[in-house]
């Protein structure tokens, strides 16, 4: 059975550093306590509306099966949708595709 793959954006800088330490956590998790992931349907919404600005710019593709740290689905309030949300560190053999994303531009 395939679960659909989820998404993460992050650095190349942040990715660089969790192959050294084996797993990865981003800066965000020691705030909320969990890392932030995307569907397919919602990956254009969370990059216009969080990382409009950032250059080297990844998108990592998670498989949710081989995730070693628990998966689960949270209500949005403020978006009324739910988000994926992995509760601890991200082990690196779930990632099954790394995607280097252009900066985004207003150019059409």
């Amino acid at each position: 059975m395939n679960a659909p793959v989820i998404y993460h954006f992050t650095t190349v800088q942040e990715w660089e550093d969790a192959q050294d330490k084996g797993s990865y956590t981003p800066p965000s998790y020691e705030r909320e306590g969990f890392i932030h992931c995307a569907t397919e349907e919602q990956v254009e919404g969370v990059l216009e509306k969080h990382f409009k600005q950032h250059e080297n710019l990844i998108k990592l593709v998670i498989d949710p099966l081989r995730l070693t740290s628990s998966l689960r689905y949270d209500k949005d309030k403020e978006q009324k949708q739910e988000f994926p949300h992995i509760y601890g560190p991200l082990n690196l053999q779930a990632v099954t595709e790394i995607v280097f994303l252009d900066p985004i531009s207003s150019e059409g």
